[in-house]
C-alpha cells in the first residue's frame, strides 16, 4: 500500500504515471508490488472511486460477505449508498464548505437515520459495504464539529452538536457507535490525524474565502 494524503497537493509522480486525475483511493490490483514513482504494470487491474473499489472487493471476496446474498437486500445496501451520495454529501458541503444553516445538514442526516433498521442493526441488517462507505464519514463529522472550523456561521456547530446528540438522533448515535467498535474500523480509525488533515483544509479554505479577487 502506498500512503497519499486526501488533503495535500498529491506527489507529481502520481498524476503523471498512476491516475490522471490525482484522484484517491486508486486500487491497483495483481501483478508486481507497485512503487512509489513507478507506472502500474499494464497487466493489473486498477480502478479509481471508493465505491467501485467497495464492489470490486466485495465480488473478488465473497467469503467476507461484503454484500448481503440476497439480491433485494443487496439493493438496498446500493440504495443507501446513494442516498449518502446524492442528499448527505451536498448538506455536508453546504453547511462544511460553504457555511450554511445547519437545518439542511442536519434533515438530510435524519433522513438517513430513517433508512436504518428501527432499532439496531447495520445499515441494511447484517454489516456490508454500505456500511464501509459512510461509516469513516459520520465519525469524520462529530470530529469536524468539534473542532468548530472558521468556515462555519457562528454558533453553527455547538447547535449541530446538541442536535446530534439529543434522543432525535439516538437511533443514528448507536449505529456510529455499533460501526465504530467493530475491529477493523477501532484498528484504522484516527481521529487525531483526521483533525490535523481537516485543519489544514478548513483553513486554507477560510483563507481563500478572505483573500480579495485580483483586480483585472
Amino acid at each position: 500500500m502506498i500512503s497519499i494524503s486526501l488533503y495535500d497537493d498529491k506527489p507529481e509522480w502520481y498524476a503523471k504515471k498512476v491516475y490522471p486525475e490525482a484522484k484517491i483511493p486508486y486500487l491497483v490490483y495483481g501483478g508486481p508490488k507497485l512503487k512509489p514513482d513507478e507506472a502500474p504494470s499494464p497487466d493489473t487491474v486498477q480502478l479509481p472511486e471508493s465505491l467501485v473499489i467497495l464492489e470490486f472487493l466485495a465480488d473478488i471476496l465473497p467469503s467476507a460477505k461484503l454484500l448481503p446474498a440476497d439480491p433485494a437486500i443487496r439493493a438496498k445496501a446500493r440504495l443507501f449508498i446513494q442516498a449518502v451520495e446524492t442528499k448527505l454529501l451536498a448538506a455536508f458541503r453546504g453547511f462544511f464548505f460553504k457555511g450554511g444553516a445547519p437545518d439542511i445538514f442536519v434533515n438530510a442526516l435524519e433522513d438517513i437515520q430513517r433508512m436504518l433498521p428501527p432499532s439496531e442493526g447495520y445499515a441494511v441488517g447484517e454489516w456490508s459495504i454500505a456500511d464501509a462507505a459512510v461509516t469513516p464519514f459520520l465519525m469524520g463529522i462529530n470530529t469536524m464539529l468539534k473542532m468548530n472550523p472558521p468556515t462555519l456561521q457562528e454558533g453553527a456547530a455547538e447547535q449541530a452538536l446538541e442536535v446530534l446528540s439529543s434522543p432525535r438522533f439516538a437511533r443514528l448515535q448507536k449505529y456510529v457507535h455499533d460501526n465504530a467498535a467493530r475491529p477493523s474500523m477501532a484498528k484504522t480509525w484516527d481521529e487525531a490525524a483526521v483533525e490535523k488533515l481537516m485543519k489544514v483544509r478548513f483553513e486554507s479554505m477560510a483563507k481563500a474565502r478572505h483573500t480579495p479577487a485580483p483586480h483585472s
